[in-house]
């Protein structure tokens, strides 16, 4: 009578581990096709987006004071081009990578290029190629220094000794004071640019519904020369709601904090370009939601989530 019992069980533990063996191969075969459709995912994504550059970001490489890029540098005389003053061309060194996007950069009224020029290599190291300008005259106006930047734009492309490093698809504008708000007039002429970036931004002209080029506006709170309520601020409030949009009031800033080395003017620059040049959503962890009010930053606005 024992027998039985023990008899009739053993065969239900050999059967368990049978029934065992098959799940953990089941497991194991959905593994491998899981495994395989996120890299072929992976795949499919890198595809779709062929201006994708660098490794992956974090909170720490756009804020380091060089990118993954080695950074090469040409000086262009203004006795070289037309339509602008010459300046300086930063570029990353390797051409591993394919081409990169491009980005001109004005300085402000009675200023030279100098006094953007920390911005050149900062931003090439992440890869672009970067252009910071000289203008005409240190008194040119806003909407001169906006046709300077396109100027600059089209020697890069089309005559500069880097032109087969640049995607001419993929170009973009900054600039300071009256050079930010050159780079209003800029997009406002050439809807086809990829980014605008105006740092405390000077210009008579307040309203910009025309602009659809993605606009990241910065202003600072201790501006007294172009105060954020008559700059900055009607500036982004006037762009179109269906624009790519965004406004950062840099805390205890004046108008010239963007001629210095500043890691809040570098991060979100460097994010807004490789969101919107080289359609790089690895970077909208770092503008949406937008970036919380902190020590550096009064005031953010935008309109995420970004539809381009």
């Amino acid at each position: 009578m024992n027998v039985e019992p023990r008899t009739s069980r053993s065969p239900r533990p050999r059967h368990r581990r049978g029934r065992l063996g098959r799940l953990a191969s089941c497991i194991a075969t959905a593994a491998a096709l899981a495994g395989l459709l996120t890299s072929q995912t992976g795949a499919a994504q890198a595809a779709d987006n062929p201006y994708e550059r660098g490794p992956a970001p974090t909170t720490a490489s756009i804020e380091a004071a060089r990118g993954p890029y080695a950074v090469s540098e040409i000086s262009v005389s203004r006795l070289a081009v037309s339509g602008f003053g010459g300046g300086t061309v930063y570029y990353p060194t390797s051409t591993a990578d394919g081409t990169f996007g491009a980005v001109a950069v004005s300085p402000g009224y009675t200023a030279y290029q100098s006094s953007i020029a920390w911005l050149g290599p900062r931003l090439a190291s992440q890869g672009f190629v970067v252009f910071t300008i000289d203008t005409l005259t240190t008194l040119d106006q806003p909407d001169s220094r906006g046709d300077q930047l396109l100027a600059a734009l089209d020697y890069l492309v089309q005559r500069s000794s880097v032109r087969d490093r640049i995607d001419a698809g993929r170009l973009g504008v900054m600039g300071h004071s009256m050079g930010g708000g050159g780079t209003l007039e800029a997009a406002k002429s050439r809807p086809s640019l990829q980014a605008a970036i105006p740092l405390t931004g000077w210009n008579l002209d307040k309203t910009w519904p025309e602009i659809t080029t993605p606009t990241l506006v910065f202003g600072a709170d201790g501006d007294t020369i172009a105060p954020v309520a008559t700059h900055s601020e009607p500036f982004y409030q006037t762009l179109p709601a269906t624009t790519d949009r965004a406004y950062l009031e840099l805390r205890g800033a004046t108008h010239f904090t963007p001629n210095t080395s500043n890691t809040t003017i570098a991060k979100y620059s460097i994010s807004w370009l490789k969101r919107f040049i080289d359609n790089d959503t690895r970077y909208e962890q770092f503008l949406c939601p937008l970036p919380a009010v902190s020590l550096t930053i009064a005031e953010s606005r935008g309109n995420c989530p970004h539809t381009s």
